[in-house]
């Protein structure tokens, strides 16, 4: 019989282990903490950086926990005088070329190889070599590389190619004249970069940052001749309390609203609100398929949900035979984008030039998103600027804005009002949660007796569940990164036929994981912001996107019906395929 747990023994204290387990895992779960540079969760490790060596009884060497798997009886120094020097020697070395900007760099205060290198009491440079000076790489509409401060650590790389399938940078040259680039030298708006950035995430330097778009918004907000508004996703709220110290998952919306104003928007609104329109009309699409599908017609199923911008491009550069199977629906950063410049600026009597608009996004594909040429009206753009979480928080901080002191406020209306389903949007699943609950509505008139689908919530990669629906049985999947969602289209590619909707977001757990969240690769920060978006929906009265009056009066006074004349001009785009250098 094997044994289901090991024991050994770390600076002196028995610790249980599981067969198999690597033993920095095992360390860092008995409260010890060991430094990486390398390491990601959930991938296999390569123990490239060796900070995470610690002495083992026995072996002559150190030995890389990350990468050295427990065995019975293992006895463990993970700070020895040995361990530590050679920990210092490793960054003393990363530190020889790196640049001495560290006032001036983005990262400052959150750099991982800073706070090391604090860690281990590196006060002077000890070794000398030649400053890196390679050019910075703005190309970018979301992403900034800057090759200079790159250490070479290979989690960016790793992210890209296991996680989201995409391979947009890799390894070039050998020994000393290794770097991490792109195809050809290229820039990466000409890569395959989807502009997720989960590469932000975990790079511990400040080598990948998103653009930043803190200098127009505050350049709009003090031009008197600029009407300026401001939406937040539903992921936010959940997270940015991350920034200030408070509990992981706590809700802040209220405050948030309050903050927001505080900065001098003139009107907040929540993309909740157009999430739920994003339902209304996505699931109409959805419905409209399945009636065809009944009636002989042979539309494009399974239908593909649309509303993540780095999704999208992945489709459009490495799955283009699907574009037919996305659904039209701009997402609802987007659609309400459209709204403001258009119904908003007629019932508040405004000239739409001078509305400025602004989203607050998790994701930095919706700095992409939102200067893609489909996304305007008569040459202006649905939306003029997009901040990360990490921005707006840097924002509140720049204006002296405590949220724990802050009194919360209610969002603005027309666009304030929103169900729980559309609060969803911001885990993996709660888009598929969403457009079943008023699909039903729509096939059968009534709505379902149970609201909840387990089976498509939590950080699983894929999650498939049959839903019955009046007479039909349709089958569902959800796929959080790119590499899963790529696994489910070559099912279908390979003549798989039982599956109807497929929900994907491009980050892992869905926008509370996304790039543009608080810096770290936290998959148990990612589970608390997920679990506080279903207390929401547990606890709060109005659940569906169909029952919010706010919908409906946008339908009575402005659209006329989901899939109408008016909405799909406003709400629908198109897509297309990309070439790009690979």
């Amino acid at each position: 019989m094997v044994a289901t747990t090991i024991a050994i023994t770390i600076n002196g204290k028995p610790v249980e282990a599981r067969p198999g387990e690597m033993l920095l895992d095992v360390i860092r779960r008995s409260g010890v903490d060991v430094p990486t540079l390398c390491n990601v969760s959930g991938l296999t490790p390569t123990g490239a950086c060796r900070l995470c060596s610690v002495e083992v009884e026995g072996q002559r060497g150190l030995v890389p926990s990350c990468a050295y798997p427990v065995a019975d009886g293992l006895s463990v120094r993970t700070h020895s005088p040995r361990a530590v020097r050679a920990r210092k020697t490793i960054v003393e070395l990363l530190l020889a070329s790196h640049p001495d900007d560290c006032l001036y760099c983005p990262k400052n205060g959150r750099c991982q190889l800073q706070s090391i290198a604090q860690e281990l009491g590196v006060r002077e440079r000890v070794y000398h070599a030649p400053r890196n000076t390679f050019h910075v790489d703005l190309s970018s509409p979301s992403l900034v590389r800057d090759p200079a401060k790159c250490i070479l650590c290979g989690r960016c790389v790793r992210v890209c190619e296991e996680i989201q399938a995409v391979g947009a940078i890799d390894f070039i040259g050998r020994g000393s004249q290794a770097v991490v680039g792109t195809a050809f030298g290229q820039g990466l708006n000409v890569s395959s970069c989807i502009n997720c950035g989960q590469c932000i995430l975990v790079c511990p330097t400040a080598a990948l940052r998103e653009q930043c778009h803190i200098p127009q918004v505050l350049a709009a907000l003090d031009d008197p001749e600029k009407y300026v508004v401001v939406q937040h996703a539903p992921a936010i709220s959940v997270s940015l309390a991350e920034e200030f110290g408070l509990k992981r998952g706590t809700d802040v919306n209220g405050v948030l609203t309050t903050a927001l104003r505080e900065l001098g928007f003139k009107r907040v609104f929540e993309t909740s609100f157009s999430a739920d329109l994003t339902i209304m009309e996505e699931a109409s699409e959805l419905a409209q398929r399945i009636r065809e599908k009944l009636s002989g017609g042979s539309p494009a199923l399974p239908m593909l949900t649309s509303c993540s911008p780095g999704w999208v491009k992945f489709v459009e550069q490495f799955y283009p035979d699907f574009l037919p199977n996305l659904s039209t629906c701009k997402s609802p950063q987007q659609m309400l984008g459209a709204l403001i410049k258009s119904f908003f600026a007629e019932k508040a009597g405004l000239d739409p030039a001078r509305i400025y608009s602004v989203a607050v996004m998790p994701c930095t594909a919706k700095k992409f998103e939102a200067q893609r040429p489909e996304m305007s009206q008569g040459g202006l753009p649905d939306i003029d600027a997009v901040l990360t979480t990490r921005e707006l928080a840097d924002l509140f901080r720049l204006r002296n804005l405590n949220l724990a002191s802050l009194d919360p406020e209610s969002p603005d209306t027309p666009f304030g009002e929103r169900s729980t389903a559309g609060k969803l949007f911001g885990a993996s699943g709660g888009v598929m949660e969403a457009a079943l609950r008023t699909a039903n509505y729509l096939l059968t008139g009534s709505d379902l007796e149970d609201l909840e689908f387990k089976a498509v919530r939590g950080m699983e990669g894929i999650k498939e569940a049959t839903v019955q629906i009046g007479e039909l049985r349709l089958g569902v999947a959800v796929a959080s990164g790119l590499a899963n969602a790529g696994k489910l289209l070559d099912a279908v590619r390979d003549g798989r036929d039982d599956l109807h909707f497929i929900e994907v977001m491009t980050c892992r757990g869905g926008c509370v994981g996304g790039g543009g969240q608080p810096l770290a690769m936290d998959e148990e920060a990612v589970r608390e912001r997920m679990k506080s978006l279903h207390r929401i929906d547990r606890t709060e009265k109005l659940r569906t996107s169909h029952e919010n009056p706010g919908i409906r009066r946008l339908y009575a006074e402005f659209l006329g019906q989901p899939l109408g004349e008016r909405s799909h001009r406003l709400l629908h785009t198109h897509y297309h395929e990309r070439d790009v250098v690979k």
